[in-house]
């Protein structure tokens, strides 16, 4: 067989694969997006006119406008109202959209990478990483860095974990995505016990609590300042994301296959496991690890557009967005004047998500053992 019809054949196997999926081209993919689209303008104004004070809708987008200079009506509100939905909200329910909808992307990017549909963002053990060096600023009092400690120790703690992982994962200069999963788990389960034992000998309650809340995932405390950095990630991440969307692909049919085509699997996969490790840890710095949004939206977006992440990401991304916006609304008004921690509630839809996905996957399994 040539090498022209071993890559026919191959790119056959990709598209049978995408079409076969369950879900695959039963909607079109430009109506979904127009409609998340609009849920996603429709969550915005809800994120904005629903809290302790209620504002209408119109009276969110005329505050809206005249913030933006546009001076078409005559302002009809306080001043109070205005700086609650532009200094207080606003830059919360832009936060939610940017953090639901990285995570997303960031969770399809990896199941697709690992071949595991129960992959996530937290894969890698990031997510740890980043809660040991916010948890060392509130024990230890450190403000290097003024008010961007907190998010900066973040950060770093999110770096440190994935060069450990790295270096626990290379071996005879190659690094295999098991070897990266598993040193993930191994790195994750040490640095959760350090922190732990921090929690553990301090002697003050109050830096218990608060971090207790901050390892909870939440959205409040963001200001119009801290919101570029997790925005730019955010971008980024998509960006290439979207120009590497043909190799995630190719994934789909196997890595033989995608070698096959041309694709160096090794280097491509190392490549996308770091910027998605730095990515998500600018995430989790920006609001705490929120868990379950990236394993969820993936397979839910799936659903109505197949599996070309052509399709799959942008869409994801959208529905990232909404399902957060409306989990931060909830967080805010379920127990008002209490705010509930936003990764509460999404573990409390996540976890019935996660134990359903793996019912149906054994199902499939058996299915294709009968078969």
């Amino acid at each position: 067989m040539t090498q022209a019809a071993v890559d026919t054949s191959t790119e056959r196997t990709v598209q049978r694969r995408k079409t076969t999926e369950p879900g695959a081209g039963r909607t079109r993919p430009a109506v979904t997006l127009f409609v998340l689209t609009a849920l996603l303008l429709v969550s915005a104004t809800a994120g904005l006119a629903i809290g302790s004070v209620q504002v209408p809708p119109g009276q969110v987008w005329g505050i809206v406008t005249h913030a933006l200079g546009a001076d078409w009506q005559e302002p009809g509100w306080t001043r109070a109202r205005e700086t609650i939905v532009v200094d207080v909200r606003a830059p919360r329910v832009l936060l939610g959209a940017v953090i639901g909808a990285g995570l997303a992307v960031i969770g399809t990017a990896l199941q697709a990478l690992v071949r595991n549909p129960l992959a996530e963002p937290y894969l890698l053990g990031v997510s740890s990483g980043a809660s040991l060096g916010a948890v060392s600023v509130i024990v230890f009092g450190v403000t290097l860095f003024g008010p961007l400690s907190l998010s900066a120790a973040a950060f770093v703690g999110a770096l440190g974990a994935l060069l450990l992982v790295y270096a626990t994962a290379r071996t005879g200069g190659r690094i295999t995505s098991t070897r990266l999963v598993l040193s993930g788990v191994a790195i994750s389960a040490v640095l959760t016990a350090v922190l732990d034992l921090l929690l553990l000998t301090t002697d003050q309650g109050n830096e218990a609590r608060a971090v207790l809340a901050w390892t909870l995932g939440g959205l409040g405390g963001v200001t119009w300042g801290t919101l570029w950095l997790p925005s730019a990630a955010l971008l980024l991440g998509i960006g290439v994301l979207m120009v590497q969307a043909r190799n995630l692909n190719l994934l789909l049919a196997g890595e033989e296959a995608a070698t096959t085509m041309g694709l160096d699997v090794a280097r491509f996969r190392a490549r996308l496991f770091v910027l998605l490790s730095l990515v998500t840890g600018v995430l989790v710095a920006a609001a705490g690890p929120i868990g379950f949004v990236g394993l969820m939206m993936p397979h839910i977006v799936r659903l109505f557009v197949g599996g070309d992440h052509r399709r799959v990401l942008p869409t994801a991304a959208l529905g990232g967005a909404v399902f957060l916006i409306w989990a931060d609304i909830a967080a805010r008004t379920v127990a008002a004047p209490m705010e509930i921690p936003v990764g509460v509630l999404t573990a409390l839809c996540g976890g019935p998500f996660f134990l359903w996905l793996m019912r149906r996957d054994a199902r499939r399994g058996t299915d294709r053992g009968v078969a």
